[in-house]
């Protein structure tokens, strides 16, 4: 009998000390404060900068003949850099959490594909290391523009601005208008 009451004495004890252990501590608050929605950022930070790298290799007919651009002074690759690191680090920007597809009541719809905000919201957190995956795409297909520019080679140049055309249609395709029927 005192065997039995030492042995239901030792399991209170251990069941009372599992209860009265600490409850986890809370996830810190986040460092960031995001302000512009993934729209934003889109519209704001990739798409001119993405624009201005893809912009500056090109063949353009005239009446004249064709014309080759190409960056030619030290100063054209700098700026053409910092446009390629702003997108690479703009890949980032799309992952910080807590960030909103865009403002309340806007239209994300540039074509009648797009899916309205919160259903990209969701398809987002359903699929969120996927989404992750898309960004660091865009991050390093931008990285390897940077090398490019690195290297002032204007054939690389062109190919890693293909990369970052596939990552963001990639992307774009599974999140934004995951319903176009268009060929991929």
């Amino acid at each position: 009998m005192k065997q039995a009451l030492l042995f239901s004495s030792v399991l209170l004890a251990a069941g009372l000390s599992a209860c009265s252990q600490p409850a986890p501590e809370p996830a810190p608050p986040s460092p960031f404060r995001p302000s512009a929605t993934v729209q934003d950022i889109m519209l704001s930070i990739i798409d001119p900068n993405i624009d201005a790298v893809w912009n500056s290799v090109s063949s353009v007919s005239t009446a004249q003949g064709s014309e080759e651009r190409r960056p030619q002074t030290d100063d054209e690759w700098k700026i053409l850099r910092q446009h390629a690191l702003t997108v690479a680090e703009a890949g980032n920007l799309l992952l910080i959490e807590g960030r909103q597809i865009a403002a309340a009541g806007v239209n994300t719809a540039s074509g009648g594909a797009e899916l309205n905000p919160q259903d990209i919201q969701q398809l987002i957190a359903a699929n969120h290391a996927e989404f992750v995956d898309r960004a660091h795409g865009l991050h390093d297909a931008a990285l390897e523009l940077v090398a490019a520019i690195d290297r002032k080679n204007p054939e690389e140049l062109e190919e890693a601005g293909g990369k970052v055309e596939h990552a963001c249609e990639q992307c774009h395709s599974q999140f934004w208008y995951p319903n176009d029927k268009r060929p991929q």
